[in-house]
């Protein structure tokens, strides 16, 4: 006696059909006219880059001008990246804005998170102020505290050092709200039985805020990197030795140098933005996961 395997379920259609009550999913235009803006937004998005990666393998008989572009270059050469390590010291350069952002990210994931576990689960006098203070250095922007941190920076004897292009993004507005919205996540009543089974501060930071924030944490190290890595304006006021330069204070040498070969220029960009690119490849999963999560960890 033979058996005949049951018929596999119909495929569940994307889109609403005619007559049904499933108002989660949009209509079959609706969905086309949805996918179409992703494309328009992607092609506005990632067209200046894949235009700047192909300007920087195409030689100089190819004219980078053409309208429609080419993306595609005739004869690629890699001779743009090496007139770049010939210009400027890159591995120094990378060396430097490294150790900075490493730096960056340390002191941002420390100290944002002991300010948003204060902030975000503590109650004190004056908690409010503090707030305050902090989302009023939001709405300022750089340029209006630039001298009076240059100034700051100069008096501690840091100014061409990277000990001065570092202190000033040791810690984030930012990161500490971040890090404050994570913590406030957390249950009070689960921090206050801790406290009544005599877990102190650092205790409670170890074992509960710590394994339910961590997620926020790649976030915040992720942004404080990336801030760092590409941070121009405040490195070059503050380092005047071009052999402490940053990667991307070198790299503008390369554009009041080669003005005239933006191939040049166009390989020097993607050097200085590879590893970001890497970067954010690796911890990619870590930051749309410290963007989801919020609730505590059974």
């Amino acid at each position: 006696m033979t058996t005949t395997a049951p018929a596999a379920p119909p495929r569940e259609k994307p889109y609403r059909t005619r007559g049904s009550a499933d108002i989660m999913k949009p209509s079959l235009g609706g969905l086309i006219a949805k996918y179409a803006m992703l494309l328009v937004i992607l092609a506005i998005m990632v067209f200046p880059f894949l235009w700047q990666l192909s300007t920087s393998f195409k030689g100089a008989s190819e004219n980078i001008y053409d309208f429609p572009p080419t993306l595609i270059p005739q004869d690629p050469t890699l001779g743009n990246f090496a007139e770049v390590f010939r210009t400027i010291p890159v591995l120094d350069y990378a060396w430097h804005s490294l150790l900075v952002g490493v730096g960056t990210v340390l002191t941002n994931v420390v100290f944002a998170t002991f300010g948003g576990y204060a902030l975000g689960t503590m109650k004190f006098r004056g908690k409010w102020v503090v707030l305050a203070i902090i989302f009023s250095t939001l709405l300022l922007p750089g340029e209006v505290t630039l001298t009076s941190q240059y100034l700051t920076v100069k008096s501690l004897g840091l100014a061409n050092t990277l000990w001065g292009v570092f202190l000033p993004g040791a810690i984030g507005a930012i990161n500490v709200l971040l890090m404050m919205a994570a913590c406030r996540m957390i249950p009070s009543d689960t921090l206050d039985a801790a406290t009544i089974d005599g877990a102190n501060t650092m205790q409670r930071l170890r074992h509960i805020v710590w394994p339910n924030v961590r997620g926020m944490v790649s976030v915040v190290a992720l942004f404080a990197f990336i801030g760092a890595w590409d941070d121009f304006l405040w490195p070059l006021v503050v380092l005047s030795d071009p052999a402490k330069y940053t990667l991307t204070v070198g790299m503008e040498y390369l554009s009041s140098n080669f003005a005239a070969n933006p191939r040049v220029i166009a390989a020097g960009t993607m050097i200085a933005l590879v590893p970001i690119i890497v970067l954010f490849a690796v911890l990619q999963k870590q930051f749309f996961k410290g963007v989801e999560e919020g609730s505590v960890k059974g």
